[in-house]
């Protein structure tokens, strides 16, 4: 172990001068001891009790199952994790054994997998290093059960693998003409050689090949409420783009229908010059309108899967946070039956190669994922992974209730609502009540879903701790109204919903309103920064996880690819009046309001919120005399992916709601 001076990252003063105009306690809480334990960098936390760390082994030791798709020969390639990162297994029956088969030490990405009947035997799959980002692909044979590199290996980010029909020819999504611009590649799988097609510079991505191979689908991304659809012939490069119902709109799958023709593709396009709250599944036929498939559900379409028989369609419905699996008969979409299913949320879905067949995986909130599949002509469901729970009793997790709260503005009259996920502890609620961890979501466009989280178990059967998951302003998945709510300008609204959140759990007599504590994760790391600016009086704690702390210092140092994305949502730093907002909403600026203890964690290698804005709002915060714990891993990114870490930031965690919001121990931790 090693100790270094914290190093200065506060650009708003000197260093000498900034100490010079702190009170004296401030002066001796910005001489805080950096702790460097191998990748991990600490300062503040103290040790972690064995007691804990032994509460918490079983919660850590669970694992899920997430489905690539089928494999030629009528396995599964699954993803899970066994060892430190998550990495391709192989299931060739119902409940069989998992087979391994890559090794690699960073966590990887499940893409494509050869086409039956192409040749080829073997899957796509990416990998980054310490969560930089800049992922490359990689082709995995298994035949030989041997990998290699198909992109360049250099600082470009590729993804997005997808092959032609006959295996012939790989599309991808990559950066690495000019590191700025997301072009369409697509790659001769024989020879290996790759070639630009879409270069028409901002974010696209190849969606579909045509049955014949000659065409290609792909979009346009701007911002979850903006893409634009087109279609290049691969022999010319000519690229057409479709027309926009409206000018702009959202667009999600895009697919050709099996005769290649036609499209079905997902979009909140007008209909019938009528604006549209949620996106539907769509098919267009040229020369005919559109028709509406999903039209009679008022929920938005996730997602859609055709099978390579073209005989049926599958598509999941998002409704209130809950999936619904959909399956169509080609080409009269009519509706199958489907045999019941577990009530969650699906993270992907693949026919079989010869299209009687349809896997899913499926996540309940007291289950992690594990893959399902439905036969198609018996009706029958057949579960194929059984993920382990540390040995914990199934029947002790906690199921969260959906529950709406009055938030302080009204929609037709009557007070608008924010919908929340309630996690209430199994044992009886003290005297004072349940004392409650608010826990955000980042995106801002995210959704807060009702899947299987074992810290939110661990808060509510071992400490006792009611979490409360709200979807604020600006989530997706209530439709495009609500989506827009927090934009630009509008961005302290998703915090005033915060504020009301307060209130509701004040008016009720099992939760405890003198000890709440707030967590988020990126976006969601500004919100719990946020929102102890405005109402440290009312929340005991606070931890921010790879947290944005000044938009204009994280426009300027994110990503050169990710910039004009996410200016979409926030705006643009470089209008004047912007940056002036920026500078009078973020905490950074406002670090004197925050006068709860706060832990900041980060990545060090984070493309997306830079380590900067953890260190400039830690030192900030600091600066104030206020308790803040540091936690950053130099081999980690936007997140945690290796266990090792991810176990040592969930226990300091823990130990951090012991010590601030229940009491316990140490009431400072410095």
């Amino acid at each position: 172990m090693r100790s270094t001076r914290f190093p200065s990252a506060l650009a708003v003063l000197p260093a000498v001068l900034l100490l010079a105009c702190l009170p004296a306690t401030a002066q001796d809480a910005a001489q805080v001891e950096r702790q460097h334990v191998g990748n991990r960098v600490v300062e503040n936390i103290p040790e972690i009790p064995a007691e804990l760390l032994a509460r918490l082994n079983r919660y850590q030791n669970t694992r899920g199952a997430g489905l690539a798709g089928w494999t030629a020969d009528g396995c599964l390639l699954i993803g899970t994790r066994f060892a430190e990162t998550t990495q391709a297994h192989r299931v060739c029956e119902p409940l069989g054994m998992r087979e391994q088969l890559t090794f690699e030490p960073e966590r990887i990405g499940l893409g494509d997998i050869a086409p039956a009947g192409s040749g080829l035997d073997g899957f796509v799959y990416s990998r980054d290093l310490g969560g930089d980002e800049f992922w490359q692909l990689f082709w995995y044979d298994l035949g030989t059960r041997e990998s290699s590199l198909l992109t360049d290996g250099e600082r470009s980010r590729n993804q997005g693998a997808l092959f032609s029909p006959d295996g012939s020819r790989l599309a991808y999504s990559s950066t690495a003409r000019n590191g700025t611009d997301t072009d369409v590649w697509v790659m001769d799988f024989a020879t290996r050689e790759a070639r630009p097609v879409v270069t028409e510079g901002g974010n696209w991505s190849a969606e579909d090949f045509s049955p014949d191979g000659s065409r290609m689908l792909v979009t346009r991304y701007v911002s979850i409420n903006e893409s634009y659809p087109g279609e290049v012939d691969l022999a010319s490069g000519a690229l057409r783009m479709f027309p926009v119902e409206g000018g702009k709109a959202g667009f999600g799958g895009f697919r050709y229908a099996p005769d290649g023709e036609g499209v079905f593709y997902v979009s909140d396009e007008p209909v019938d010059g009528q604006a549209q709250e949620f996106r539907t599944l769509r098919h267009h036929v040229p020369g005919s309108a559109p028709r509406i498939v999903s039209g009679h559900i008022p929920w938005d379409v996730r997602g859609f899967e055709i099978s390579d028989d073209g005989r049926h369609l599958a598509y999941v419905t998002n409704e209130d946070g809950i999936a619904r699996l959909h399956l169509l008969r080609l080409p009269g979409l009519e509706p199958v039956p489907l045999p019941e299913l577990p009530v969650g949320v699906f993270g992907g879905a693949s026919f079989s190669p010869d299209g009687s067949r349809l896997a899913l995986s499926l996540n309940t909130a007291t289950s992690p994922s594990d893959v399902y599949v439905v036969d198609i002509q018996a009706g029958s469901l057949e579960r194929w992974t059984r993920s382990e729970v540390g040995g914990l009793p199934v029947d002790g997790f906690v199921e969260p209730a959906l529950v709406r709260y009055p938030t302080f503005d009204r929609v037709d009259g009557a007070a608008r609502t924010i919908p929340v996920f309630y996690y209430r502890p199994q044992s009886p609620a003290p005297p004072g009540g349940y004392p409650v961890v608010v826990s955000i979501h980042g995106g801002p466009e995210g959704q807060a879903l009702p899947t299987f989280n074992p810290s939110f178990q661990f808060l509510a059967n071992e400490l006792g701790i009611a979490v409360l998951v709200p979807n604020v302003r600006g989530s997706s998945g209530y439709g495009k109204s609500y989506l827009l709510l927090d934009n630009a300008t509008l961005r302290e609204d998703s915090v005033k919903d915060i504020g009301a959140l307060l209130d509701w759990i004040g008016r009720q007599p099992e939760l405890d309103s003198e000890r709440i504590g707030v967590m988020g994760g990126s976006y969601g790391g500004y919100m719990v920064l946020a929102s102890l600016m405005h109402y440290s009086d009312r929340i005991r704690a606070g931890i921010d996880v790879v947290g944005i702390s000044h938009f204009g210092t994280f426009l300027k140092n994110t990503e050169d690819y990710r910039r004009d994305l996410r200016r979409a949502e926030y705006g643009d730093e470089r209008d004047p009046e912007i940056a002036a907002y920026f500078d009078r909403i973020s905490p950074l600026t406002n670090a004197g309001r925050i006068a709860t203890p706060l832990f900041v964690a980060q990545g060090r290698n984070d493309p997306r919120v830079p380590y900067t804005e953890a260190e400039q709002i830690v030192e900030a915060v600091r600066g104030t005399g206020q308790p803040v714990w540091f936690l950053m891993f130099d081999d980690e990114g936007h997140g945690f992916a290796k266990k090792s870490n991810s176990d040592y930031f969930g226990a300091a965690a823990m130990l951090f709601w012991q010590r601030f919001l229940l009491g316990e121990g140490d009431d400072h931790g410095e």
